[in-house]
């Protein structure tokens, strides 16, 4: 699940985009490195990008794509969840590890699109 949003002017950067949020969400947002895809920025570092977390299980990332556009995606906060039911990356997969993908995808999939919604809405509002 991911979304691209553009944003009003006034919140053209991840700080001033993390000030608003900080102060219009009711959830609990930060600032982290970017650990579920490991993007890097120009220098060669890791990337940084905020997190919206609803639960452990639910939260949803957001970092500049271009100077005025966010892209949305939907992550799993906690480490060890993300270990578990997160998407595996691996480039081979036995039958069991292929099975209990969809298992787990079908499980989640209802309660990650309401979290989602209901995150990206919070980014909406900076929406031009």
């Amino acid at each position: 699940m991911e979304n691209l949003i553009e944003i009003k002017s006034d919140y053209n950067s991840l700080d001033k985009l993390h000030r608003f949020l900080e102060k219009e969400s009711n959830f609990e947002c930060s600032k982290d490195y970017d650990i579920w895809e490991h993007r890097t920025n120009a220098d060669g570092q890791m990337a940084q990008c905020i997190v919206i977390k609803k639960s452990g299980m639910h939260a949803v990332k957001a970092f500049f794509v271009n100077q005025d556009t966010v892209k949305v995606n939907h992550i799993i906060p906690n480490k060890m969840m993300h270990a578990y039911f997160g998407k595996s990356v691996k480039a081979r997969r036995n039958i069991i590890e292929i099975i209990a993908g969809f298992i787990k995808q079908a499980l989640l999939k209802g309660s990650q699109e309401k979290a989602f919604k209901e995150l990206e809405g919070e980014i909406s509002k900076a929406a031009v």
